[in-house]
């Protein structure tokens, strides 16, 4: 009995997979990474804009002072400056610092670009053309995946 061609390579994929992310992972050494509400505030600011901590504590549904302390933090490791609202100078406004910017494509990045250029240079041409073209045809071919709705905190009225 023959097994399914896609079933067969699908097979194949997954037990190539462990062995290429094993490969290619992301070897930080003894870097700390970055705290979970760290990296929720370096986020939420990359795809929100400048905010105040005022409005990141409501957009992130955390209190001002527990924004304020991670910002501060963050502040301190140059990940993020302070600046003046141009429109209103009153206001204070919590920006990404390009260290913040690098930060977070560090944080995003789960294989190594070094060890994967280097085993890439090795390629031809055409194999790495296929390659790339193999991983988007299964990223474009794949179902997307199920999101959950957003649960809405309710906050309580003192």
């Amino acid at each position: 009995m023959s097994k399914d061609p896609a079933a067969a390579a699908a097979a194949a994929f997954g037990e190539l997979f462990p062995a290429v992310y094993l490969r290619f992972h992301r070897r930080d050494g003894k870097t700390p990474p970055l705290p979970n509400a760290s990296r929720a505030v370096l986020q939420h600011l990359a795809g929100a804009g400048p905010l105040t901590i005022g409005e990141l504590g409501d957009h992130l549904d955390r209190a001002q002072s527990v924004i304020s302390e991670i910002v501060d933090h963050l502040e301190r490791d140059g990940l993020l400056e302070r600046l003046r609202d141009p429109r209103d100078r009153r206001r204070v406004l919590v920006w990404l610092t390009d260290a913040g910017l690098a930060q977070l494509d560090r944080d995003r990045e789960v294989l190594s670009s070094d060890l994967l250029a280097a085993a890439m240079t090795r390629m031809t041409a055409a194999e790495r053309t296929a390659l790339l073209d193999g991983m988007r045809a299964l990223l474009r071919d794949a179902a997307p995946i199920p999101t959950k709705p957003k649960r809405r905190r309710r906050r309580s009225s003192r």
